[in-house]
C-alpha cells in the first residue's frame, strides 16, 4: 500500500508497516509517527534513505514541548524502524532499548530569549511580605543556576565556605559522580551574590549554607521546583496552565549549555576543541554528555555550521537524551 510518503525512507516505511500489519499489528499504531518522520526527513534530509544517529536524535528532539510519553513512543518507533532497515541489509542506527523499556524519555525545554527575560522578570519582581528575605534568595539562586550552568542541587546545597566572593569563584564539592570543580562567576553575577550575601549574613550569621531556608536547612527540591513552575506560569499569562509545557529548574542548565554552543558557532570556533572546556565547567563525566547539547541546537544552525559530523558522532557512542 502506498501511504503517500515522499522522503527517501518512503519505500522502507511502507514495507515495514505492511509487514507489521501482516503480522497482526494495527496500521494506526505506526502511521501517524511514520508520516511525521517522513515529513521531517523530506524537509531536513531529502537525500537520506538510511537511519543515522543525527537523524534519529534530531527527530526525537524536534519538538521540545512534546510530552514525555509521546517522545517515548517516537523512540520505540525509531527503534523498530532501525531494526527493520538492518534486516534489509542497511547499516542503520538503532536507538538503544533503554530509551523505550520501562522509562520515560524527557526532552529538555529550551527557553527562548523572550521567555527567559519574561521568566526572570517574574522572579525579580516577586514579593513576600512575610518572608522579605525569600525573593532575593530566589532571584540569586535561579540566576546562579543559569549563568553558571549548575545542577539545581549544586546551588541548593552550596556551602558558604565554598563561595569566594573576593575572586568570584564557587567550589562545587562532591557533586554527581563524586566530582568537584571550580566555577567562575561573571562580574554581574558576583555583584548580585555579594548583595545577597550581605542580607543573608544579617539573618543567618552562623548558618553553613549559602541559600538557607527558614529553618536553616536548604530549601527542598520540590519547593524550589514549585516556585520555578509558578514563575513560568506567571510569565505566560495568556496560556492556560494545563497547556503550559513542562519545565524544570534543570532546564536553566540546558539553556546555559546551548547558549554557550550558539556563541561558539557564531564565533566560528572549532566545537570539537572547545567541548572539553565546557565538559569541565559543567562537571560532566563523559564528553558525550556535553556533545549531546549540539543535538538541541536549531537544525538550520547546525547545518550551516559546517560541523564534521563523522568526527562529532564518534563522541556520542552511548549518549542519552537527557542528563539525570
Amino acid at each position: 500500500m502506498n501511504r503517500n510518503f515522499k522522503s527517501g525512507f518512503s519505500n522502507d516505511l511502507n514495507t515495514m508497516i505492511d509487514l507489521k500489519v501482516a503480522l497482526g499489528s494495527s496500521e494506526s499504531t505506526y502511521i501517524s509517527r511514520a508520516t511525521a518522520f517522513d515529513c521531517y526527513c523530506l524537509e531536513n534530509y531529502p537525500e537520506a534513505s538510511t537511519l543515522t544517529k543525527l537523524i534519529v536524535l534530531g527527530w526525537l528532539t524536534l519538538d521540545i514541548r512534546t510530552a514525555s510519553m509521546e517522545t517515548n513512543r517516537k523512540a520505540a518507533f525509531m527503534r523498530a524502524f532501525g531494526k527493520y532497515q538492518n534486516s534489509l541489509g542497511r547499516d542503520a542506527y538503532v536507538i538503544t532499548e533503554s530509551y523505550t523499556a520501562g522509562r520515560s524519555i524527557f526532552v529538555p525545554y529550551l527557553f527562548t530569549d523572550e521567555e527567559l527575560a519574561a521568566l526572570f522578570h517574574e522572579i525579580d519582581t516577586y514579593e513576600n511580605p512575610q518572608k522579605p528575605y525569600e525573593p532575593l534568595l530566589l532571584s540569586t539562586y535561579f540566576r546562579l543556576t543559569y549563568t553558571c550552568g549548575l545542577r539545581p542541587n549544586e546551588g541548593r546545597n552550596l556551602k558558604r565556605n565554598d563561595v569566594d566572593l573576593a575572586i568570584g569563584e564557587i567550589r562545587i564539592v562532591n557533586s554527581k559522580w563524586h566530582k568537584s570543580r571550580n566555577v567562575v562567576m561573571s562580574d554581574e553575577m558576583l555583584s548580585l551574590m555579594k548583595s545577597y550575601a550581605a542580607v543573608r549574613d544579617a539573618m543567618f550569621a552562623e548558618n553553613e549554607y549559602f541559600f538557607p531556608g527558614p529553618e536553616g536547612d536548604p530549601y527542598t527540591a520540590n519547593w524550589i521546583g514549585g516556585k520555578f513552575k509558578r514563575f513560568f506560569a506567571l510569565s505566560n499569562p495568556d496560556i492556560p496552565k494545563e497547556l503550559l509545557p513542562f519545565v524544570r529548574v534543570y532546564d536553566l542548565r540546558h539553556r546555559f549549555a546551548t547558549a554557550v554552543l550558539n556563541r561558539w558557532l557564531d564565533q566560528k570556533v572549532d566545537l570539537t576543541s572547545r567541548l572539553p572546556y565546557l565538559q569541565t565547567y559543567m562537571g560532566h563525566k563523559e564528553l558525550s554528555a556535553t556533545a549531546y547539547y549540539i543535538h538541541l541546537l536549531p537544525e538550520n544552525l547546525v547545518k550551516s555550521a559546517g560541523i564534521d559530523w563523522e568526527s562529532m558522532n564518534s563522541l556520542l557512542p552511548e549518549v542519552e537524551l537527557w542528563e539525570k
